[in-house]
């Protein structure tokens, strides 16, 4: 069975740095995708960015330049590093995954999910 655990979240001053961790029990399908989503109070989930098996990430025009997602496959873990946070980015982060090929933006493309991690901005 596929559990997915986030850590590394807080508080964090505009401008600053952090970085989300999300280890992987159980998920070894090596062709699957993993990906960062975000939810803030009062909005729906929207995809932060994904990573593919092999290593090709891709990321949402909001973070583009400011996160980016690595990861230990030796590990079994994925990372989003978040520099130059902005207030915008306060919202529960949740980390996905799916065994099917290829990688999808939208949520109901992933079948496994972390319980979150709240990471709060402020000014």
């Amino acid at each position: 069975q596929v559990q997915l655990v986030e850590s590394g979240g807080g508080s964090v001053q505009a401008g600053g740095s952090l970085r989300l961790s999300c280890g992987a029990s159980g998920y070894t399908n090596r062709r699957g995708c993993m990906a960062w989503f975000r939810q803030a109070p009062g909005k729906g989930r929207e995809g932060v960015g994904f990573i593919s098996s092999d290593g090709w990430s891709n990321y949402a025009d909001s973070v583009e330049g400011r996160f980016t997602i690595s990861q230990d496959n030796a590990k079994n873990t994925m990372y989003l590093q978040m520099n130059s946070r902005e207030l915008e980015d306060t919202a529960m982060y949740y980390c996905a995954a799916r065994n099917i090929p290829g990688c999808s933006p939208r949520p109901s493309g992933y079948s496994y999910w972390g319980q979150g991690t709240q990471v709060t901005v402020s000014s």
